[in-house]
C-alpha cells in the first residue's frame, strides 16, 4: 500500500470485531494502526459508536472516546470527531447521554436509542435519537476519512452476533455491510472457549454478513503456540476462514480502555510492578472508585512514577494509610456524593482534610469537594451540600464545557482538557490551582492540603506532576522524591510501539494488508444456521 493518497481514491479499510467486550478490539486496532504507520501508510482509526465514560476533547473542541484518541496517537495523527461520531455516556443502567459528532445532543433511554419508546431530554437529537437513523451519519464520516487516508482501521463494539440488536446495528456488521469492509474477529483465549466463540459468532450471522467475515485473531495466549495449532487447523476446516495470528498475553497494554473499574484495575501502568522509589519513601495514592467513574486514566501518570503506588478503593478503612486521596471524575456528581456519604467515605475524607492530609478532586471530584452544588441538569436534584472542603459554589449549566486549556501550576507549564456541565465559582481559598502565564486564575482551587481542578490529563505534564508530587510528599510527611526523568509521553509511545510489535511479530501482516487493500475475498463459505 502506498504511503500517499491519490485524489478521488477511496482508502482501504478493515473492521476489527470481537467475540465479546474486552476481547482486545481497542488494543488490536491501535496495534494495527501503529504497524501500518511504521510501514509508511497514512492511517486513521474509526469507531462508529462507542459507549464509554472515558472521553477526550479534540483540538476543535469535540468529545470522543479516549480509546479513539489513543488509537489516533498510535496512527500518529490528530484525533477528530470523525473518528468517533457517536459516543454514549451512561448516566444510569438504562440511559445515556448521546454525543453526536463531538457535541451532546440529549439524554436517551437504551430502549429509545435502539428504536423503542423513550424520548430524548433535555434536548433532542436532529436524527430523532434512534440508532438506525445514524447509519448515514457514521457511513459519511467513514467515507470522509477514507477519502483522506490510505487506510482506516475500524473498531467494532461488543460482539457482531448480538442478534437482538442487528436490525439497527451501526458499528459492527451494519457498518461493514454499508461500507463493504472486510472483518477480522478477535477472541480472548485467556477467558476460554475461543474456538466455540469464533464458530458461534460466525454461524449466527446472515449469509450476507458472513461474506465479509474473513478470519480470526486469537488474543492473550499463554504458552506454546504449537499446542494450539491442531485447533486452528480444525477451525479453518469448519469455517473455511484463516486465523490471522495468535497474539501472546502481554502485561501493561490495556491503555485507555472503555469499560469501568474492572478493566481499569488491569490497565496499563496500573498493572505494572511498582519500581523502587527515587527517594527514601514510596507514596501511596488511593483513588476512590465512585459510581459512574469517568476518565480514571487521569491517574495513569501518577502510577508511572517510580515509587508511587496507585490503588482503587471503595471503603473508608482503605484511606487510612494513603498519602493522597483522589476523587476522580464522575458522570453522576450528586449520585457519587450520596454514595460517599452512605459508605462513610465522605466522613473519612473530611477528617483527612482536617488533619492536613492531601486530597485531590478532578472534575466531578472537584465539584464534590465544594460547598454547594446546584444541579437541575444531570441529577435534577436542585441544591445539594458538597463536602465543604473547598470554598466553591457549583452550578450545572445546560451547555457542556469542552476545552483544551493550557496554563501554569506550581511554577510549571500544564495542559489538560475539560468535559463538564458544572461551572465552579471560587469564593476564597489559598488561590487557584491553574493560572495563565500572566498569573490570572484559570481553574481550580487550593485550600490547605485540599486541591481541586476541572482539568483532566494535567498530571501528564511531567514538570507539573513532579512539582505536585513534591508538594504532596511534603504535606504527607513522606521522604518521597519524584524521579527527574520520567516522561509519561515517552512511556505511552513505548506502549504503542509494543502494540505495533505484537501485530508485526505475531500476525500474518501480508494477509491483513491484502484485506485492507482488496477487501473480503470472494467465495467465503456459509456456516449454518445463520441469523435467526
Amino acid at each position: 500500500m502506498s504511503g500517499t493518497h491519490g485524489a478521488g481514491r477511496t482508502g482501504g479499510g478493515l473492521l476489527v470485531a470481537g467475540t465479546t467486550s474486552d476481547a482486545g478490539k481497542s488494543v488490536v486496532t491501535a496495534g494495527i494502526c501503529r504497524w501500518l504507520v511504521r510501514q509508511g501508510v497514512k492511517v486513521a482509526p474509526f469507531k462508529a459508536q462507542n459507549m464509554s465514560l472515558n472521553s477526550f476533547v479534540t483540538r476543535e473542541g469535540a468529545e470522543i472516546g479516549r480509546a479513539q484518541a489513543m488509537q489516533a496517537q498510535a496512527a500518529r495523527v490528530e484525533p477528530t470527531a470523525l473518528m468517533n461520531p457517536v459516543l454514549l455516556k451512561p448516566g444510569s443502567d438504562s440511559s445515556s447521554q448521546v454525543v453526536l459528532l463531538g457535541k451532546p445532543v440529549g439524554e436517551m433511554s437504551a430502549r429509545g436509542y435502539h428504536g423503542g419508546s423513550g424520548g430524548s431530554s433535555p434536548g433532542k437529537t436532529p436524527y430523532g435519537g434512534k440508532q438506525s437513523t445514524l447509519l448515514p451519519v457514521v457511513v459519511e464520516c467513514l467515507a470522509e476519512l477514507r477519502g483522506t487516508y490510505d487506510a482506516v482501521i475500524c473498531e467494532g463494539a461488543g460482539s457482531p452476533a448480538e442478534i437482538n440488536l442487528r436490525h439497527n446495528d451501526i458499528v459492527n456488521m451494519g457498518l461493514a455491510r454499508a461500507a463493504r469492509l472486510p472483518v477480522v474477529v478477535v477472541g480472548d483465549i485467556d477467558r476460554g472457549g475461543v474456538f466455540a466463540s469464533f464458530f458461534g459468532t460466525t454461524a449466527l450471522l446472515s449469509p450476507e454478513d458472513q461474506e465479509l467475515v474473513c478470519g480470526y485473531l486469537v488474543n492473550k495466549f499463554r504458552g506454546d503456540v504449537s499446542l494450539l495449532e491442531p485447533g486452528l487447523d480444525m477451525l479453518r476446516g469448519l469455517t473455511g476462514r484463516s486465523v490471522y495470528g495468535v497474539l501472546p498475553f502481554a502485561h501493561g497494554l490495556g491503555i485507555d480502555e472503555e469499560d469501568g473499574l474492572r478493566v481499569s484495575m488491569r490497565g496499563a501502568v496500573r498493572e505494572s510492578v511498582v519500581t523502587p522509589p527515587h527517594g527514601e519513601d514510596v507514596l501511596r495514592v488511593a483513588v476512590v472508585a465512585v459510581p459512574l467513574m469517568s476518565n480514571f486514566t487521569d491517574v495513569d501518570a501518577l502510577a508511572a512514577e517510580p515509587g508511587v503506588v496507585v490503588r482503587f478503593v471503595d471503603r473508608p478503612q482503605e484511606l487510612a494509610d494513603a498519602d493522597l486521596v483522589v476523587l476522580p471524575g464522575t458522570r453522576g456528581t450528586v449520585r457519587a456524593l450520596a454514595w460517599l456519604r452512605e459508605r462513610g467515605l465522605a466522613d473519612a475524607i473530611v477528617r483527612r482534610a482536617a488533619e492536613g492530609r492531601p486530597v485531590l478532586g478532578i472534575c466531578g471530584g472537584y465539584q464534590i469537594l465544594g460547598g454547594t452544588i446546584e444541579d437541575e441538569i444531570e441529577s435534577r436534584a436542585g441544591r445539594v451540600d458538597g463536602l465543604g472542603l473547598l470554598p466553591v459554589r457549583v452550578r450545572f449549566a445546560a451547555e457542556k464545557t469542552l476545552a483544551r486549556p493550557v496554563g501554569e501550576a506550581l511554577g510549571e507549564p500544564v495542559e489538560g482538557y475539560e468535559i463538564h456541565h458544572g461551572v465552579a465559582e471560587v469564593l476564597g481559598g489559598d488561590g487557584p490551582f491553574m493560572t495563565g502565564d500572566d498569573g490570572r486564575a484559570l481553574d481550580g482551587c487550593r485550600s490547605g492540603a485540599v486541591w481541586g481542578t476541572h482539568w483532566h490529563g494535567s498530571l501528564e505534564s511531567d514538570g507539573f506532576r513532579r512539582a505536585f508530587l513534591r508538594r504532596i510528599a511534603e504535606q504527607a510527611g513522606r521522604r518521597f522524591v519524584p524521579a527527574p526523568d520520567t516522561s509519561f509521553g515517552a512511556l505511552r509511545e513505548e506502549q504503542l510501539d509494543r502494540l505495533g510489535d505484537l501485530i508485526e511479530e505475531h500476525a500474518d501482516t501480508a494477509a491483513l494488508m491484502r484485506l485492507i487493500e482488496d477487501g473480503a475475498p470472494a467465495g467465503l463459505p456459509f456456516i449454518a444456521p445463520g441469523a435467526p
